[in-house]
């Protein structure tokens, strides 16, 4: 049996532990030496990897710099100068804080670090090799501190089999530098990869510039930009518009005071924030910087400080919420999904110039030309509903109110496609319509707007329902009991676990209440009971509104598809459904030119 007596870990083994805990890839060291840049004040940092960083990793910053004795002191656990007492992690406004990294990246390397004082005639370098400390001697050098860190892991062998090819190390790497940078535009970076050049970075930049330098300027257009205060919360940057949406979160970056940071808080508002603009598989692009007092956010709660927790999270949330919601609001033209499209649509959609109107003019009848069809095999031929107009073209229409936010100058539609489509001609090319989805979208505004005023219409059942809920869902339906009712639900408690519906809100049709019941109070539950109730159960008004909307087999008037046309410009978001899907698809005039050779 071994010794099991308690015994005092070696230092050695002790920085091994916490390099563990703080560096387990070459990102890990990567990120924590541009940290240390960052907080020394650098206006300048300059990254050098060789074979994705296994072999070498150096950092150049041009920030104030060490004397021997802090230097010294530097790679040695828990010395730092950012706090003095456990007080101060309450009030951080420093990326680094507990004094591990250096100790931990020592360690496990071959480290080097020069270092000279702003003002100093010259300056420090030491080595240590596997934790241990070799020379320390006076050198020469820019003002500022280098630190290099080679063959990591040579000393741990177990660690360094995990790692993985150079390739993907190196890709790592670069995340890692584009995220700092992104954090910090002020500062000039550059990153260098195996002598090939990477990135180099202007200082004194916006996080616009930023995102044009490390994305391209195409990439920028397709965000738009965020603004938003609630509470003690600011929220500023970027969200991309739906067209933009990935299959994964991997482009979506949020930073807490500067640190780029996680919380499930937070990636459940930005899911919700695109609730009724994306597909349940799609997620959005985000550039999010959230300002939040010091003392309201924990940022000591992982030890490579890869995620926070918040003293408010229905604040946090509800900020993140209120910024994507405005910001793609703001624009209605952002909202052009995948392939409907270019990638910059002409200024009439959604320009602030649009004229006060967009009436529907020249309207022929729907289906009414027969083309002769080409002998490609057996066609049935639809006949024409019987309550469409014969082939006179129907007298102009009234302009309709708009807010600016129209899709289109004016239109006229041309007829539908395939018995459901419907064929729009505007000034600047052809719009096809899923007359489906567009119903969806002007059901669910005007639903969303009636919750939002407070006229909400009951409707009473013949029968009232009896419910039997789940242990989990009937204590929060218990606490929702007033909002519910202010929705329009007659519901009562009926004693254990059992609730009496004797009324739905009417836009719910004839849903059932024991399926929608459940739904809705674990969406009221996810999203909290936030003041603003114009946003409670997007979920469960959208479904109502696809309930309701035209199908597929409904045959549609002249008049009907006017009208459809009409309440759909409109729309605050006419470009989607509630549930992401597109509600038109857009071909240019100049697109139909080009592929017919005309340019």
């Amino acid at each position: 049996m071994p010794d099991r007596h308690i015994q005092i870990l070696s230092d050695v083994v002790a920085n091994q532990i916490a390099a563990g805990e703080v560096v387990d890839r070459p990102a890990s060291v990567l990120k924590e030496l541009m940290e240390n840049a960052i907080d020394a004040g650098a206006a300048r940092i300059d990254v050098d990897i060789q074979a994705g960083g296994i072999k070498r990793i150096a950092v150049s910053d041009d920030g104030s710099g060490m004397d021997r004795d802090d230097a010294l002191l530097s790679v040695e656990r828990h010395a730092t100068s950012k706090i003095r007492d456990a007080e101060d992690i309450a009030r951080l406004d420093t990326l680094g804080f507990r004094g591990e990294a250096l100790a931990a990246i020592a360690s496990v390397s071959r480290f080097r670090l020069i270092t000279r004082l702003f003002g100093a005639l010259s300056g420090t370098e030491l080595t240590i090799t596997g934790g241990r400390l070799g020379d320390v001697r006076e050198a020469g050098g820019p003002q500022g501190t280098t630190v290099e860190v080679r063959d990591l892991f040579f000393n741990t062998p177990a660690r360094r089999k995990f790692l993985r090819a150079p390739e993907t190390e190196s890709g790592h790497l670069r995340l890692a530098f584009l995220t700092q940078a992104l954090g910090h535009p002020a500062v000039g970076m550059t990153l260098q990869a195996d002598g090939r050049p990477i990135y180099a970075l202007a200082g004194d930049a916006t996080v616009a510039d930023r995102i044009r330098d490390l994305f391209g300027l195409e990439y920028l257009a397709r965000l738009r930009p965020v603004s938003y205060e609630h509470g003690s919360v600011r929220v500023s940057g970027f969200a991309g518009v739906p067209a933009a949406a990935r299959l994964d979160r991997g482009e979506q970056y949020v930073f807490i005071n500067r640190r780029p940071a996680s919380a499930p808080t937070l990636a459940r508002a930005v899911r919700e924030g695109y609730h009724t603009l994306l597909a349940s598989d799609r997620h959005p692009v985000v550039f999010l910087f959230l300002e939040i007092p010091p003392d309201r956010v924990d940022v000591n709660v992982h030890p490579a400080k890869r995620e926070v927790r918040f003293r408010d999270h229905d604040e946090v949330r509800d900020a993140v919420i209120g910024a994507l919601r405005r910001s793609l609001a703001s624009d209605g033209a952002a909202v052009l999904a995948a392939g409907s499209g270019p990638s910059a649509p002409p200024a009439a959609f959604g320009a602030e110039s649009a004229p006060a109107s967009f009436p529907i003019t020249d309207l022929p009848p729907v289906r009414a030309f027969r083309y002769p069809r080409l002998p490609l095999g057996p066609v049935s031929e639809r006949p024409l509903p019987p309550d469409l107009p014969g082939g006179e073209p129907a007298a102009p229409t009234a302009a309709a109110p708009s807010d600016g936010k129209s899709p289109w100058d004016w239109c006229r539609v041309l007829g539908q496609a395939g018995s459901l489509y419907v064929v729009l001609e505007t000034a600047e090319g052809l719009v096809l319509l899923d007359p489906h989805a567009a119903h969806e979208r002007v059901l669910f505004e005007r639903f969303m707007k009636a919750v939002a005023a407070g006229r909400v219409e009951s409707q009473s059942l013949l029968v009232p329902e009896t419910i039997t809920l789940t242990p989990a869902t009937v204590q929060p339906c218990r606490r929702h009991l007033e909002l519910l009712r202010a929705m329009g639900f007659g519901i009562s408690e009926f004693g254990g676990d059992t609730m009496v519906v004797d009324a739905l809100p009417a836009l719910f049709g004839g849903a059932s209440a024991a399926r929608l019941l459940p739904d809705l109070v674990s969406e009221l539950e996810s999203t909290g009971p936030r003041a603003d109730r114009s946003r409670w159960s997007e979920e469960g008004i959208a479904q109502a509104a696809c309930k309701s909307a035209i199908k597929q087999r409904d045959r549609l008037t002249l008049a009907e598809i006017e009208k459809l046309v009409l309440d759909l410009a409109s729309a605050d978001m006419p470009y989607t459904c509630p549930h992401g899907r597109p509600t038109m698809v857009w071909l240019s005039f100049s697109e139909l030119h080009r592929r017919f050779g005309r340019t």
